[in-house]
Parts: C-alpha cells; sequence; structure tokens
C-alpha cells in the first residue's frame, strides 16, 4: 500500500543522474564563510572577532532571540574578516570569515554527550538548541522549537519523500546512514514523549526503505510508510495527510493537528549532535542539472562558495543559462556563484536548456488545470489575479497565504502564466501590511 495526498502530479525527476553514485567528501578550501542568517529567525550577532583562532564545532555567531540558533566553524583557523558577503537569498547579509588551516582542529566543546537517553527533555532540548540544529530540507526552521510544541504529539514523521527533481541528497544519507537516522529520530521520540515514529519514504526509493529496515533489525517502535511517487509528496501538510489522515486547517501548524514533521538529515544531525558532540558544520549537497560535467553529491562543509562545488562536478559542458540554489521546483535562482553554502544548501542546479517560457504569458483559458492539481486545493488562477490587481483583501478570503510555493500551478499551465511568482508577491505584500499595522506604522 502507498500513501498520498489528493492533487499533486507526477513530475519526471532526473534523480538517476546522482542516485547510485556514493557521496564525496569534497577538498579542501582556503577559506569559509559563514553568514550570520542559515535560518529561518533572528540575524545572529558574531562572538568572535578579526584576528581570533577558531576550531572545527566553535560557535562564531549567536542570537538571544528567541527563534535562533548559532553558526558554528566548519574548519580551524584564523578569523580574516566580518563582512557582508552576498547570500543564496540574493540579499547581502554580515558573515564570519575563516582562513582555513587545513588542520581542522576540533574545539574542546565538541564531545560525546554521556546517557543522553536518560537526560530530560530540558537537557536535551538545551542540547539541540547549541548544536545549532535546523531542518535540513529546505525550510531551515530551529529544531529546539519544533521538538518543544506546546500542543500534545501524537505523531512524529520522519520526511524522506526528496520529491523535488534532481535533488538525491537524502536519498544518499538514507543509503549510507539509516542507523544514524534511526537513532536520531529515537532521539526526537524520547524528546516528545512518544513510543512510535513514521518515516515516509516515496516509491522511487526501495533501496532507501530496504536499507532502514535492515537497520530497524525488526523492532516495532519505528514504521517506514512507502508514499506515492509525485510532488509535492514531501510538503509538510501532505505528508502529515498522506500518513495520518489529518489535515492541517487553514492558518494552522502541523502541531495542531499533533504531528511534528522532519527531516531525515536533521535526524542525522541529531544523531551527530548527541554521539559525537559535532555541531551542524557539514551536509550532503547535490551538484546537478543538464550541463554539469560530472553530476555528484558532495558532503560539503558549510562556508563554502557554489563556484567551487560546480568546479568540483567538473564545471559545466554548456554555459548555464539558470543557477538554482535548491530544487527546480522551489529553489532560488542565482545570479551569481559567489555565495557560500549555509545549512539549508540542499542542492545547486545549473540548467543549459531552459526555454523562457514567461516571455510568451498567454491569456488564462481557465482550464482548470491549476486547481486540479494544487496540493492546498486553493485556486491559483484566481489568486493570481487578485495579486496582480493588488486586492490582497480579497486575495487573502481565498487563502493566499495558504499556498505552499510549491509551484505546480506555473509548471502545469498552457497558458505559461507566471502564477507562483504573482502569488509570492500578493503574500509578501500582505505578510508587510500585517507587520506595518501590528507595529501601528
Amino acid at each position: 500500500m502507498s500513501y498520498t495526498f489528493k492533487g499533486g502530479l507526477h513530475i519526471t525527476d532526473h534523480k538517476e543522474l546522482t542516485n547510485s553514485l556514493k557521496t564525496v567528501r569534497l577538498p579542501d578550501y582556503p577559506e569559509h564563510i559563514f553568514p550570520l542568517q542559515q535560518h529561518i529567525g533572528a540575524v545572529l550577532k558574531p562572538i568572535v572577532k578579526v584576528g581570533d583562532t577558531v576550531q572545527v564545532g566553535q560557535k562564531l555567531a549567536d542570537s538571544d532571540a528567541f527563534l535562533s540558533v548559532p553558526v558554528h566553524s566548519s574548519v580551524s583557523g584564523k578569523v580574516s574578516a566580518i563582512r557582508h558577503r552576498l547570500h543564496p537569498s540574493g540579499d547581502k547579509i554580515d558573515a564570519v570569515f575563516v582562513e582555513n588551516d587545513m588542520q581542522y582542529t576540533v574545539h574542546e566543546s565538541v564531545r560525546p554527550i554521556e546517557d543522553y537517553m536518560s537526560k530530560s527533555k530540558d537537557e536535551l532540548l538545551s542540547v539541540i538548541r547549541e548544536k545549532g540544529l535546523v531542518g535540513m530540507g529546505g525550510a531551515g526552521f530551529p529544531t529546539f522549537v519544533k521538538l518543544n510544541p506546546k500542543q500534545k504529539i501524537d505523531y512524529i514523521i520522519l520526511n524522506g519523500a526528496e520529491c523535488e527533481p534532481y535533488i538525491t541528497a537524502d536519498h544518499r544519507r538514507m543509503l549510507e546512514s539509516p542507523s544514524q537516522i534511526l537513532s536520531g529520530l529515537r532521539i526526537a521520540m524520547k524528546v516528545l514523549g512518544l513510543s512510535k515514529g513514521y518515516i515516509g519514504i516515496e516509491e522511487n526509493k526501495p533501496d532507501c526503505a530496504a536499507a532502514l529496515e535492515k537497520a530497524l533489525g525488526g523492532k516495532g517502535d519505528i514504521e517506514i510508510r512507502m508514499l506515492k511517487t509525485k510532488y509535492p509528496q514531501g510538503a509538510e501538510k501532505q505528508l502529515i495527510h498522506a500518513i495520518t489522515k489529518r489535515s492541517v486547517p487553514s492558518g494552522k501548524l502541523p502541531a495542531d493537528v499533533g504531528a511534528v514533521v522532519m527531516n531525515v538529515d536533521t535526524a542525522y544531525d541529531l544523531w551527530n549532535a548527541f554521539e559525537n558532540g559535532m555541531p551542524v558544520t557539514r551536509r550532503i549537497i547535490t551538484v546537478s542539472g543538464d550541463c554539469v560535467k560530472n553530476p555528484v553529491n558532495f558532503e560539503a562543509p558549510i562556508g563554502i562558495p557554489f563556484e567551487f562545488l560546480f568546479e568540483q562536478a567538473g564545471g559545466f559542458t554548456e554555459a548555464p543559462k539558470k543557477v538554482i540554489a535548491g530544487g527546480p521546483m522551489m529553489g532560488t535562482a542565482q545570479y551569481n556563484l559567489k555565495p557560500p553554502t549555509i545549512k539549508t544548501t540542499s542542492s545547486l542546479l545549473a540548467f543549459h536548456k531552459i526555454d523562457d517560457i514567461y516571455s510568451s504569458e498567454t491569456p488564462c483559458i481557465r482550464c482548470g488545470k491549476c486547481v486540479e492539481h494544487c496540493p492546498m486545493h486553493l485556486m491559483p488562477l484566481n489568486i493570481n489575479k487578485l495579486s496582480i490587481a493588488k486586492n490582497y483583501e480579497l486575495a487573502e478570503k481565498y487563502h493566499i497565504l495558504d499556498c505552499i510555493e510549491c509551484g505546480l500551478c506555473s509548471y502545469i499551465c498552457p497558458s505559461k502564466r507566471n502564477l507562483l511568482h504573482n502569488i509570492r508577491v500578493g503574500k509578501q505584500a500582505i505578510t508587510a501590511i500585517k507587520r506595518a499595522k501590528k507595529s501601528g506604522s
């Protein structure tokens, strides 16, 4: 039996380029750049200064804000600068620059947490925060906040769907570190007070399911459920409905229906934080696309410029017309290859064979395909029209804020309407209006 949700669409995924290739450790790079914003929440403040010597796992920046976690160095060396640097979001963000001494001396704070499964919930959450854990699936929500909801939780679900085309970082993590993922899930279960956990894996990854089942060894505290292969099966609300049949109401969070969703790579980082005492300093990054010479999955330290990863993948066979950080459906297009990898950099994709489809946008023919496939059961054609007209009050009544920005409406539109862009602009405008009203300005 495969589990799924209503809506969505099967998309050619091109995962065969990298899903069978073992993860490759990225070579040394002379200077690492650590932006002071790598997750949802507050911008951090540096706690080191230029000239300081730092080590692997040492804290570089932190914040007193609740929604924040620190950033740690992935190398040892000297702080060479603290200044603006281009961020994958397109903004310029303050960053800590560290000259890599190539010694990778580990900081004294990096040590295993003894007997951690007997520790209290608050003690576990404190470690999770201090080790800088965030959601590694893309959103980057601080893990210690996610694992400490006010609501009663009945389900914890590990997201192994990885439904975006091209990306196979989670695929390789599940194949190469199944027992570590299970250990991380059990830590999360301990924090939430649950005796059972679930892992959702799309049917196009039977090897991952087999590896995790083997690592489970017949233990019944974790159940693997196979999901129908379609996009966006890995979206949080869709995954919850597929596995629990519970629907997250408009304006509510997963915790409001008793569920917590966590990425499989986040579970690995949980294990690493407690078993080895290591903060988030490395991650698997897929480098792929139709003009990348040697598509590959790298185990990469945080803070390396995008251009170096493409160089190590053999460079480009043709000049790329578009480079994307993240997946082709929800990722962020890059106009420069200078930004560094951050905690949420799951993939870097380069494409030459891309048509400028939106230059030939034609009037909506009201075919209803965007409505049929919308995983949130919205009416994208109407929300798009209202957003263009800046009728934000009515757009909100049409639940524009419930849009998860999966991009299916734009992908499926025969008129090549740029629905996602217009809806995203509308959402941003509504959020800005609400913020201004709240501040009284």
